[in-house]
């Protein structure tokens, strides 16, 4: 196989188009690198209303016009229109699948902004996303190598490539990568959905796509796809090992266990680096690190408490939901509140989590500060600012929190879990090794302990603190690491 790949990259949000979470940062980020290292890229996503079509240049191309298909009964026209996703050093060709129907009348991407209901149609929106990859690869005669496929809403990719196409030369050589993001979002759907596919019959089958009666997208990702990675080494392992990781979907993970892999996500350093950081108040690096002590001032400033520089703030941002390891945080809540530190929050999510924390707040005002909603320049306040990060989820396929914070020299605690225990390594006062603190039973009492060390070694050993800081500011997650592994999992695929 050539050494240099044809990629098509299919996804449901890219940056900076279009964004609901870190998909579109990936879907950004991953393929501007692979383009930056000599592979051929081109995206595929849909085109909602929310696009600004003048502003990005979307126009049409004559051969991908007014396509025809069948959805069930209905038969559905649209169109592949043509862009680029313009980078700092490279631009990727993009297509936006545009359907007025189930794309360009709506702003959201998933759900009805009314009801906060998905969109009954989803399953109609993404059967549509997956059949037009094989029009797109038909009309233009251009064979990508490897079909990358993200997350549930192009599960049905794989399932095509190894069925309804599968003799097809054209289509033969192709191979497909599958990348988890989020494995609780899984594209379920009644089994009466199989009908709208035009799938061959024998894939209505719980061998085949369906999963406890239901049509399930993600399972169909999991089943026909040739490799599958996620967002983490750990969390790889985790999936395919634990009951709990699994979201329901242990059983058929941990038969694909020899074809899953784990990337860690790179961060975009032109946004997360403290050198070039415009939102914080004094940009620093590890030449000149106490110009950090300024932000933790401004921080202070902005929350409104007093500034001490002995005095380690504790920062979090986070979702506020359990999985985010709330249920620890508030059950040590009053133990928190007697260590000598600030704690500062910054997050939104589940209400009950709102009304605890914001009584907290007004309780222990000396001690605890909180800001329910989001703010970009307050996260990056928050980064630069903090001491000490607190990151105790439960499970995490990837986080980019704890990466963010080790660039900025604010020293993790976090629970040994996916991303955070590939990236958080506990210090070792023998060697000097390590760039955080890391507590391996998911418990109120581990989590204290550590927090408590890591106040510890702030408060009376600022030699060592600074020695720990530094370990993570040497950290190097740029994107292009992480792209060099998916051109490694590319040529496992195609050899």
């Amino acid at each position: 196989m050539p050494s240099k790949y044809k990629i098509l990259f299919v996804t449901s949000e890219v940056v900076p188009f279009i964004k609901t979470g870190g998909l579109a940062d990936v879907s950004s980020a991953l393929p501007q690198k692979l383009q930056e290292l000599g592979h051929q890229v081109r995206i595929v996503v849909p085109k909602y209303g929310a696009i600004d079509e003048r502003k990005h240049k979307i126009h049409e191309v004559v051969r991908l016009k007014d396509l025809k298909i069948n959805i069930g009964e209905k038969e559905v026209i649209f169109s592949l229109r043509s862009s680029f996703l313009i980078g700092p050093k490279t631009r990727v060709q993009i297509y936006f699948l545009d359907n007025p129907e189930y794309f360009g009348s709506r702003h959201s991407l998933y759900t009805d902004p009314l009801s906060g209901e998905e969109y009954p149609d989803n399953d109609e929106r993404f059967i549509l996303l997956a059949r037009a990859v094989f029009e797109l690869v038909t009309k233009l005669g251009w064979v990508p190598d490897i079909i990358h496929c993200n997350d549930w809403q192009t599960g049905l990719v794989p399932a095509y490539l190894k069925s309804a196409f599968a003799k097809d030369p054209l289509f033969t050589p192709i191979k497909t990568l599958f990348t988890i993001h989020n494995l609780s979002f899984q594209g379920i759907f009644s089994k009466s959905t199989f009908a709208k596919t035009a799938l061959p019959a024998e894939l209505e089958s719980e061998r085949g796509i369906l999963f406890k009666g239901k049509l399930n997208f993600l399972k169909s990702a999991l089943t026909y796809s040739d490799m599958i990675n996620t967002v983490s080494e750990t969390y790889s392992k985790e999936i395919c090992q634990f009951k709990e990781f699994g979201s329901g979907l242990h059983d058929i993970l941990s038969k694909r266990k020899k074809d899953m892999y784990g990337i860690i996500n790179g961060i975009d350093d032109t946004i997360w680096n403290p050198e070039v950081d415009a939102k914080i108040q004094h940009k620093y690096s590890i030449k000149n690190i106490e110009h950090k002590e300024e932000n933790k001032k401004a921080l202070a400033n902005n929350y409104g408490f007093d500034y001490d520089e002995k005095i380690p703030v504790v920062g979090m941002i986070s979702r506020l939901f359990e999985d985010k390891g709330l249920d620890l945080l508030e059950k040590a809540f009053p133990q928190l509140m007697k260590l000598n530190m600030r704690l500062i929050l910054l997050g939104t999510g589940d209400k009950k989590y709102h009304k605890f924390f914001t009584s907290a707040a007004s309780k222990y005002s000396d001690k605890f500060s909180c800001f329910i909603g989001f703010d970009e320049e307050l996260a990056h306040l928050i980064e630069a600012g903090s001491d000490i990060f607190l990151m105790p989820s439960k499970y995490e396929p990837c986080g980019l929190n704890q990466m963010y914070s080790l660039v900025y020299g604010t020293v993790p605690v976090a629970h040994k879990t996916g991303g955070l225990a590939d990236t958080v390594q506990p210090f070792n006062s023998k060697n000097n090794s390590g760039n955080g603190f890391v507590f391996e039973k998911y418990t109120s009492l581990s989590m204290i302990t550590e927090l408590k060390k890591a106040i510890k070694i702030f408060t009376n050993d600022k030699e060592t603190w600074q020695t720990i800081m530094k370990n993570g500011m040497k950290s190097n997650f740029s994107w292009l690491n992480s792209a060099k592994k998916y051109v490694d999992l590319y040529k496992k695929l195609t050899d």
